[in-house]
């Protein structure tokens, strides 16, 4: 019965160690996904009211699936956090410009609808800044998931 048992354990123990997932196949995972909204990104570029929002929308389901994945790798968790808070930034920002920019092409041009205007382009500016440093983060996040993924390279 002992020794039956002890046979039990090591072939549980083999079974769940050897369905875990390797660091490799981790990497993969999280690196097609931050592609993916690294893309979306590129694509987009320039400013369109709706274009934007798309963006925002997509960006932010980016995020839900970074956070979705199920990595146990604690430095690829922390990527993994790290880069489903900047997508979540990224979304709110672009989406937050965009929607200024609407209001902007919404406003009449009285002297209350140039006030508005300018406050909306405050706003788009400070949201555009943000979103550009969030970018700028975002390379460096990418860069070293790369290196770490792919670590001789």
């Amino acid at each position: 019965m002992r020794k039956s048992m002890l046979c039990l354990c090591f072939h549980i123990g083999f079974l769940v160690s050897g369905c875990s997932q390797s660091k490799v196949s981790q990497c993969q995972q999280l690196l097609e996904v931050v592609s993916q909204g690294s893309v979306m990104i590129d694509k987009s570029k320039g400013f369109q009211v709706s274009t934007s929002l798309k963006l925002a929308q997509d960006l932010g389901n980016t995020s839900k699936s970074i956070k979705k994945l199920h990595l146990t790798d604690p430095q690829l968790q922390k990527f993994q956090s790290d880069l489903g808070q900047n997508f979540a930034g990224l979304s709110h920002y672009i989406g937050k410009a965009a929607k200024s920019l609407s209001e902007v092409k919404k406003t009449s041009n009285s002297p209350s609808g140039q006030e508005k205007m300018r406050y909306a382009k405050r706003g788009i500016e400070s949201s555009l800044t943000t979103a550009e440093e969030a970018g700028k983060q975002l390379d460096i996040l990418g860069n070293k998931l790369n290196k770490y993924c792919n670590p001789n390279k």
